[in-house]
């Protein structure tokens, strides 16, 4: 499938690109998709790898188990990425660029964030339940109301970030910068 492809029958009215069902071999790695308007879609254990998804409007989209990151080398670009209301579960996103990122209502439960830059990015009443953060940089990030309960920020930047109502309970806190 290619970008065309894919924007086409996302313009004809298609939302469901999963890769367990309708693409099972659907490979968007590497693709520019920065800016695209894709609300709603359906690209859950879809090949992702190495794409550019900068400014995209991905909100309420389902991108569950989707590959991100072959390597420490294949670093996912959503900075400044729509994902409000996305599905994130299970997803590794270890040393991704979310920088400003609106992540607000989101579910992260057991998604990997480590190292991840997630500068000023907006998480609240973001699920977060069991996520590695562990040396994330979150400095300048609104996590009001979000749900961290279990997961692992040890080592995570958190200087100037909002955690009004946040739940933290079971989180390991160690290292965490302030």
């Amino acid at each position: 499938m290619t970008v065309a492809d894919l924007l086409a029958a996302y313009a004809a009215g298609e939302r469901n690109f999963s890769g367990d069902n309708f693409f099972p071999d659907a490979d968007l790695s590497g693709v520019n998709l920065s800016g695209a308007d894709l609300s709603g879609i359906n690209l859950s254990e879809i090949n992702l790898c190495y794409t550019n998804l900068s400014g995209a409007n991905i909100c309420e989209a389902n991108l569950s188990e989707s590959k991100f990151n072959f390597t420490d080398l294949g670093k996912a670009d959503l900075s400044k990425a729509d994902l409000s209301k996305a599905d994130l579960s299970g997803v590794n996103l270890s040393r991704a660029n979310l920088e400003g990122a609106n992540l607000s209502g989101a579910y992260l439960n057991g998604t990997d964030l480590s190292r991840a830059n997630l500068v000023r990015a907006n998480l609240s009443e973001t699920h977060l339940e069991g996520a590695q953060l562990s040396g994330a940089n979150l400095s300048g990030a609104s996590l009001n109301g979000a749900n961290l309960e279990g997961a692992d920020l040890e080592g995570a930047n958190l200087s100037g970030a909002r955690l009004d109502g946040a739940n933290l309970d079971g989180a390991n806190l160690d290292g965490v910068i302030r």
